[in-house]
């Protein structure tokens, strides 16, 4: 699959609310043809840099995708890194573009160099197996190790269906979230998600609200009805409990 859109999307972006997002995924450099990659990769981000939407996770050479962004809340400063395994050819190199590879080595100093810079550490891992609301073993793995590192809160991706989420040392760990606006109408899973609100009082956790969605066919997405709402969440519930 050759995941691509136009420029104009990334204003469309910012219109809609958006203040960043994560780049560290494994269609970041599709384009039409096989040598426009590292081209078309660094022009979504100068995109979406341009439209105030700040890009996480990925940058001109590793040292720079693995740099936390800090955004600063009524005086909070939240420190958030990006990080993803799934496709080798986004990966940047210490002197090549592309996304912060999703290593213990590279998960434990980016959280580190985080927590340096802010009050609040959030991890956004790009992991897992697509179309499986179980956590695999690396995912388990990886939630650990941030944890360890000194995450605060770490909400995951690119499964594109919902997954489990689990409690580790206090720390909440939500491991995919399935798809939020999205055309993969092909499944019912598919085409559902959750809209994840996380609150905080200064830089204290204190809870989590699911919201599900439902994605139309034309790729928009709107708040789930009663029955379909609480399939979702049975659905996350039952996968969460496993891991207990």
């Amino acid at each position: 699959f050759l995941l691509v859109g136009r420029a104009e999307n990334a204003a469309a972006l910012q219109r809609a609310g958006f203040d960043a997002i994560s780049a560290a995924t494994n269609h970041i450099k599709n384009c039409g043809i096989a040598s426009c990659g590292d081209t078309a990769f660094l022009e979504t981000l100068q995109n979406l840099e341009a439209a105030g939407v700040q890009p996480i996770g990925a940058g001109s050479d590793l040292a720079e995708a693995l740099e936390p962004e800090v955004f600063e809340i009524k005086g909070v400063r939240f420190a958030v890194v990006s990080l993803g395994e799934i496709e080798s050819m986004a990966f940047a190199s210490e002197d090549s573009p592309g996304i912060a590879v999703l290593t213990e080595e590279n998960l434990r100093s980016s959280i580190r160099a985080a927590k340096d810079a802010g009050d609040v550490v959030i991890a956004l891992p790009h992991w897992g197996p697509e179309y499986s609301v179980n956590p695999n073993y690396r995912q388990l793995d990886f939630a650990r190790i941030a944890v360890e590192a000194g995450a605060d809160l770490i909400v995951g991706n690119h499964t594109h269906t919902v997954q489990a989420y689990e409690t580790i040392d206090g720390i909440q760990v939500f491991y995919g979230l399935g798809n939020f606006m999205f055309d993969q109408g092909w499944s019912q899973e598919t085409s559902q998600g959750v809209a994840l609100v996380v609150t905080f009082k200064g830089a204290e956790y204190t809870g989590f609200e699911l919201i599900p969605v439902h994605i139309d066919g034309d790729g928009r997405v709107h708040i789930a009805g009663e029955a379909e709402a609480g399939e979702i969440l049975e659905r996350m519930e039952s996968a969460s409990e496993k891991l207990n």
